[in-house]
């Protein structure tokens, strides 16, 4: 395909800047953006469907990632690490990219659903 963009993520949860009893609930999520395709492409935008356990969803929308629109050869990569913040332990995410190909072509990149998850507490 020209134009294949693979998105992984691993999230992991932050207990130095979490507090339960509050109901806040911190996560990290590491994002690996790689171009498998044969056209050079840029992250224009992206769009987050945030979702806990209570069902409750937030989107997000905004230009870039952390602040960049990095431009991804055939081959190569982006790493970048971001953060949400849940009123409940448990929660999901998931969204897309918004990339512009250097022919001109824009279209969706997946970023596939993950769990956001603090670990269990022994009682």
């Amino acid at each position: 395909m020209r134009h294949q963009i693979e998105v992984s993520v691993r999230s992991s949860y932050i207990p130095a800047q979490s507090a339960p009893e509050t109901n806040r609930y911190v996560f990290a999520y590491t994002v690996t953006i790689t171009n498998s395709g044969s056209v050079p492409a840029t992250l224009l935008t992206r769009h987050w469907i945030i979702t806990d356990a209570n069902n409750r969803t937030q989107e997000v929308r905004g230009e870039g990632v952390v602040g960049q629109q990095p431009h991804l050869s055939p081959g190569s990569s982006f790493e970048y690490t971001s953060g949400t913040i849940l009123e409940t332990p448990v929660g999901m995410m998931r969204g897309s990219y918004q990339m512009r190909a250097d022919d001109g072509t824009e279209f969706d990149a997946e970023i596939p659903a993950f769990t956001l998850s603090a670990p269990r507490k022994l009682h």
